[in-house]
């Protein structure tokens, strides 16, 4: 329940945020990432800082195919009013796409390659567009355009601070 609680606040407190600088977060994160992983040893890179939690290369191929999923939403609220979508499961993903088999690096590359597509949807939307929304098939509910920009933004930093955790051992 407190975590919960945390990841609401933190949440909420980037909802708060003016538009440009939850963009600028997200127009950080592709650079921060090839940073954080340039001296990791490959051993780093897939030893999991305790049984329950990811390794680096987990939480750099969960945001790669997370940021797809947030592209995808994206591209669809855009076009089609109120879609809907299917919920994710990141820890199936990771079991079913093999994560800990992936080179960490490419990983990274190809998040940086969609996050640009993404950031250049995003940068031409119109005021208007950012109060569009679709519907998340789980206990989410409707979210907009600007609800995804401060989901993105908190989902960023939340993994970047989980990455730096793992490849110090840490949970």
């Amino acid at each position: 329940m407190v975590v919960a609680v945390k990841v609401r606040d933190r949440l909420a407190a980037w909802g708060r945020r003016p538009r440009a600088e939850r963009l600028a977060r997200l127009a950080t994160t592709a650079s921060e990432l090839p940073a954080r992983l340039a001296t990791a040893p490959a051993t780093v890179l897939t030893r999991r800082p305790a049984p329950d939690a990811w390794a680096p290369v987990e939480i750099v191929c969960h945001l790669r195919d997370l940021e797809e999923s947030f592209h995808e939403r994206l591209a669809l609220i855009l076009t089609t009013d109120e879609p809907r979508f299917p919920t994710t499961n990141p820890d199936r993903w990771a079991a079913e796409r093999q994560y800990l088999r992936q080179d960490t690096h490419d990983a990274a590359r190809a998040f940086a390659r969609r996050r640009a597509d993404t950031l250049t949807v995003l940068r031409g939307v119109n005021d208007e567009a950012w109060t569009r929304a679709g519907w998340q098939l789980d206990s989410r509910g409707r979210r907009t355009v600007d609800d995804f920009l401060t989901l993105i933004a908190w989902h960023d930093d939340n993994h970047i601070e989980q990455l730096a955790r793992a490849l110090e051992g840490r949970r």
